[in-house]
């Protein structure tokens, strides 16, 4: 190759020198249109027959006379509009029962969501063979049906053959006979089957969390407590958001428990809840139309339990 030969020249790259850079043109964003609806069209269909038609018969009931009457064909069917509301609201005991449901869900809710949340963090501090054996305690009071369980704890608690009460020295003290400790014990089994939902949910939001934020926080000499307070629970505020909602659903509407071990309501119906309370309505008495009013209430007031908790999140800046 001779001095005067050209050299090679490698094409200069893209947004280099002088050669100018394509800029794409972009259109204007298009928007999902309907395709995601045709996805959840399926799943919406099923929701629809397994959870709207129910609800709008229980709300048609709850406006009609329904009666074992008017099941048998004996008498027709007529249109009370919000009489059977004036009914029930007029009825004394049904705000007792509304009451006695507030208060027991709400213990039920906090003590579920403290023994899940210091159960989750114990299991980040423990070593892989103990976390094994609690979470498949946890996972297997968690899967016992409740029927089972509650029959189980009537037992481990009963005033003359039960363990619970020769191990503290109780005697032949009835833990169903008291309208305090029935519920009591209730909300013991009712923990005892709830938390391991609470526990695994945050357990797994736990882990998500980078570890480099948990360590320099140890390092800034943050106690756990204080770790938990100011790190962890910001982040596991959507998990913490999804478990209290769930948790109040489900104590809420608290049946099997109940009936089963205070006998349908306890003494003189003292441990009666909502559901319970219209399960005698619609079933004991046949006044159907009751049990669906007291149906209709409990399911405004789970929607109104949870839209106010989820304002109120959002109002905090957490998007769900």
């Amino acid at each position: 190759m001779t001095a005067n030969s050209t050299a090679y020249k490698a094409p200069a790259a893209a947004g280099t020198g002088s050669t100018p850079r394509r800029r794409l043109s972009r259109g204007p964003a298009r928007r999902p249109g309907w395709t995601p609806w045709l996805y959840l069209l399926p799943a919406l269909v099923l929701l629809g027959g397994l959870l709207v038609y129910p609800i709008y018969q229980l709300g048609l009931i709850s406006f009609l006379e329904y009666t074992q009457a008017q099941v048998s064909g004996g008498e027709p069917t007529t249109f009370q509009g919000f009489g059977n509301y004036a009914t029930l609201f007029g009825d004394s005991q049904f705000w007792q029962v509304l009451l006695a449901t507030v208060v027991f869900a709400a213990a039920c809710v906090l003590a579920t969501l403290l023994v899940g949340c210091a159960l989750a963090v114990l299991l980040t501090r423990v070593r892989a063979l103990p976390r094994l054996a609690l979470m498949l305690a946890a996972l297997g009071a968690w899967a016992t049906p409740a029927i089972t369980g509650s029959t189980v704890w009537v037992f481990l608690f009963d005033p003359d053959f039960g363990p619970v009460n020769r191990v503290l020295g109780l005697g032949d003290f009835s833990w169903t006979y008291g309208r305090y400790s029935a519920f009591a014990l209730v909300l013991l089994e009712v923990l005892w089957c709830s938390f391991p939902f609470v526990m695994v949910t945050v357990y797994a939001g736990i882990r998500a969390i980078p570890a480099e934020v948990l360590e320099a926080a140890a390092l800034d000499g943050a106690s756990q407590w204080r770790i938990w307070r100011s790190v962890m629970a910001p982040m596991l505020r959507p998990i913490l958001v999804v478990v209290t909602i769930q948790s109040i659903i489900w104590d809420f509407k608290v049946f099997t428990q109940i009936y089963v071990m205070t006998g349908g309501g306890g003494i003189a119906g003292q441990n009666l809840v909502l559901n319970v309370y219209a399960y005698q309505k619609a079933f004991a008495s046949s006044q159907y139309s009751l049990g669906s009013a007291i149906g209709v209430v409990m399911l405004v007031i789970l929607l109104a339990v949870t839209l106010v908790y989820l304002r109120l999140v959002r109002r905090q800046g957490e998007e769900l």
